[in-house]
């Protein structure tokens, strides 16, 4: 039965005005398609013979029961897969959940946020809920980080937190080892290295700076290469002192019990993901092969497993594919990115139906 509510709205001025002045969340073009290249995810799910043992387990638990406050098993068996002590380690609900976790621990209202642009649009639109200053640095016009421009930045600025996702969300660049070294020694921020697509990357981790530099923070998160995305889990990594502020605003009981099995199972299993980051890989360089030769296309070197190429009409190309059942994200809103798309690595044979379509939609123009 259809109700009717009523239009007296005058709750709205109570709302944060930031959370007021902005949208939800949402992915354009949805996320239902024959074929799905749009969320950076690995294309394959768990086999069923580990997800079978997964869920034996799962079913020996008790439900009604809350899980541990925090996840120790599965932090200790992340922290020994990383070779890293597990007070270095804390485990969220997706990297997402930790974002906000960082953010709440270390922004206040008239703290600032340094954030190379363009850059995961998350990063943002917390800043903007707590009522923090963001200071963007651009990248150059092909995309790289301008670690110089970050540094001054951050001499002049003096921000609380600086934010680097490397390699980047959407460009698909990183930045090295060195740099990211330069960074965090040469600024007194508390530095997060959001390392989402650190597999896929030729760059080395930053992980073992956390030793050296008590200001730096190592995101993980298992949505990507470990094909995991639905079931939420992520990791902080840093000093202990560090990560004993940084969990103190975070949700008690966020990580449930599945989720903590899945992920001992998988890395007790590893050797499974470990095959398909090499196949996507080897996927990446055929893809950049033929996209490099499309006309119409300029396509972006990609450190990650997913490519941004440049179209002059980014919308009508969208739109066009999303017709034959392929969605691709239009990032084209993004600063800097006006005629970007980005495409993430599917199987062999979704890339090769994605390659036939873009091939004949930029053949007729």
């Amino acid at each position: 039965m259809q109700k009717d509510f009523s239009n007296d709205l005058e709750f709205r001025a109570f709302l944060n005005p930031a959370v007021r002045n902005m949208s939800a969340y949402h992915i354009s073009g949805g996320q239902n398609a024959e074929i799905k290249l749009n969320q950076n995810e690995n294309p394959l799910d768990l086999p069923d013979w580990l997800k079978e043992k997964i869920l034996a387990d799962f079913a020996k638990e008790q439900w009604n029961r809350y899980p541990e406050i925090f996840p120790n098993q599965a932090t200790r068996k992340y922290a020994e897969f990383l070779d890293v002590p597990a007070e270095c380690v804390l485990m969220g609900n997706g990297s997402n959940e930790l974002l906000y976790t960082i953010f709440m621990a270390t922004l206040t209202k008239g703290a600032s946020v340094l954030i190379p642009q363009p850059s995961f649009s998350l990063y943002e639109k917390i800043a903007d809920i707590l009522n923090a200053d963001v200071i963007a640095v651009p990248m150059t016009s092909s995309f790289e980080f301008q670690p110089e421009r970050i540094i001054a930045e951050a001499k002049n600025s003096q921000p609380n937190l600086i934010v680097l996702s490397t390699p980047n969300n959407p460009t698909s660049k990183s930045l090295s080892y060195e740099q990211i070294k330069q960074i965090v020694t040469e600024t007194d921020s508390i530095v997060l290295a959001d390392e989402a697509y650190i597999e896929f990357s030729k760059q080395k981790s930053a992980l073992d700076l956390i030793y050296e530099h008590s200001n730096l923070l190592v995101l993980r998160t298992m949505s990507k290469a470990f094909s995991l995305a639905g079931v939420r889990v992520g990791f902080a990594i840093s000093h202990p002192e560090l990560l004993k502020e940084i969990s103190k605003p975070k949700i008690p009981f966020a990580s449930n019990r599945l989720a903590e099995l899945c992920l001992i199972h998988v890395l007790e299993n590893y050797s499974v993901i470990d095959e398909r980051v090499k196949m996507l890989l080897g996927e990446r360089e055929r893809m950049a092969g033929i996209l490099a030769k499309m006309n119409g296309i300029f396509l972006h070197e990609s450190d990650t497993n997913f490519f941004i190429i440049e179209v002059e009409q980014p919308g009508e190309v969208f739109n066009r594919l999303k017709a034959k059942d392929i969605i691709v994200r239009n990032v084209s809103s993004y600063p800097m990115m006006e005629k970007c798309l980005r495409i993430n690595v599917g199987t062999k044979a979704e890339n090769d139906r994605f390659l036939s379509e873009l091939e004949k939609i930029m053949n007729e123009g």
